[in-house]
């Protein structure tokens, strides 16, 4: 079967999305390919946003190659499944020009994900995979026909106007995905390293993932329907993969890990290798002999999720911490003393006093150790804040959310230059 796998070109004018706007590598698109390429079958993958290919040229390219199957993706990256743009119109505007020249064409995201109806419907799209999605994916292939397609468990499918949902979202075995490969060029258009402040980049940069999902549950965290249950990838299959990216000149990676817990074999690894790396973890987790193990391998960012200065607010963003503010403080600024840039995150709660939080900041800023502005929670359909306010996702859970979010906050991320737009205008031409 011919197959397209496309991250089309990406715009967030008017968005609330948190992500960097930079591309980054659509690691779920890779794995995809491989799985595919391995079965026997012929991948086309367009990365349009890293490319700088405009939406008519990543149709035509599409189109050209005549695909029986055409996959697109909802979020830029698996590394912002968890914080993606609510609204879908870029990949709604890829399907509407691309028509029925794809073959039969499906969408894998974090919004098929939850709600897999409305997305649908928006998107116009025959299929969505709900879930985790390149084993979905590799099994839609294998399918002998349509018919058989649409009994694939964590799939929902338009038929009329109803939605035929199989199952439940797929959680996948991960720990086995082949090492991927990414076109040398591609790489040397990937010069942005993601969260890298210590230092201009210096070489190609690239994504990597070590371990998917956190055994945590904090009630922010938008991973209910996908990315959820902690796997640990097989560590000979990170370090082929790493050692590729060495290979095609690749200085700097980010690992998208939910959390990035303390690995001793892969940090051991990784001090031989001539490579630095970032990481998003919680810094509860680590000791001091980690850290300094941590910073010998090569890490130069750190974002590390605080949250909140008091325990009734980490208790109520479900953060299961077990030390103290004062214990949280030093190991930042231990953290510090061995890597270049080193982040505490802070999420806006009533528990936290405004006062506190800019004496904090000031303590820790005069250590090294950034500490954002706090950050109004934004209630993700997959977040269990969500499940929380209004139970179970329905067809108008990412509305419900916006306007909850856009009528809650006078102030938003420090990224917002504007006040972001509501829902219903950025989609207003999606569904046709």
């Amino acid at each position: 079967m011919k197959i397209a796998l496309v991250n089309p070109p990406w715009s967030f004018d008017g968005s609330i999305y948190f992500g960097c706007r930079e591309p980054h590598l659509p690691l779920e698109l890779g794995y995809a390919r491989a799985l595919l390429t391995e079965a026997g079958h012929e991948v086309l993958l367009i990365d349009a946003h890293l490319e700088g290919l405009d939406e008519a040229a990543a149709v035509a390219r599409v189109a050209a190659f005549a695909p029986a199957m055409t996959v697109v993706t909802t979020a830029p990256s698996y590394l912002f499944w968890r914080c993606a743009p609510p609204e879908l119109r870029v990949p709604a505007a890829f399907l509407n020009r691309l028509g029925g020249r794809g073959g039969i064409r499906i969408a894998v995201g974090p919004h098929g994900s939850s709600t897999p109806g409305a997305t649908l419907r928006k998107l116009t799209a025959d299929a969505v995979v709900m879930g985790e999605c390149e084993e979905v994916i590799a099994s839609l292939a294998a399918a002998p026909g349509l018919e058989a397609m649409r009994r694939v468990p964590a799939t929902a499918w338009r038929t009329g106007g109803d939605t035929l949902v199989n199952g439940r979202p797929h959680i996948g075995g991960f720990k086995d995905l082949p090492a991927l490969h990414w076109p040398t060029e591609w790489l040397q258009r990937h010069d942005h390293h993601h969260h890298r402040f210590d230092a201009a980049p210096d070489g190609p940069g690239a994504e990597v993932e070590a371990s998917r999902g956190c055994p945590y549950a904090c009630s922010f965290c938008a991973k209910l329907d996908f990315r959820d249950g902690y796997r640990r990838r097989r560590l000979d299959l990170v370090l082929e993969e790493i050692d590729r990216l060495i290979d095609q000149g690749v200085t700097y990676v980010y690992f998208i890990d939910e959390i990035f817990l303390p690995q001793k074999p892969l940090l051991e690894a990784l001090v031989a290798r001539d490579l630095r790396f970032g990481i998003q973890t919680r810094i509860d987790l680590w000791k001091p002999g980690m850290l300094e193990l941590l910073g010998r391998a090569g890490c130069v960012s750190i974002e590390a999720g605080v949250e909140s200065l008091t325990v009734a607010g980490r208790d109520a963003l479900a953060k299961r911490c077990r030390i103290g503010t004062d214990e949280l403080t030093a190991l930042l600024i231990e953290a510090r003393r061995h890597v270049p840039f080193v982040q505490a995150n802070l999420i806006g709660t009533p528990e936290d006093d405004p006062d506190d939080i800019a004496a904090w900041r000031a303590h820790v800023q005069a250590h090294g150790v950034w500490a954002n502005d706090p950050v109004p929670l934004y209630p993700y359909p997959a977040s269990p804040q969500y499940h929380a306010l209004w139970g179970r996702p329905d067809d108008r859970a990412w509305e419900r959310a916006h306007e909850h979010y856009l009528a809650a906050f006078d102030r938003f991320s420090d990224i917002q230059d504007e006040r972001p737009v509501p829902l219903d205008r950025l989609e207003a031409a999606c569904g046709r």
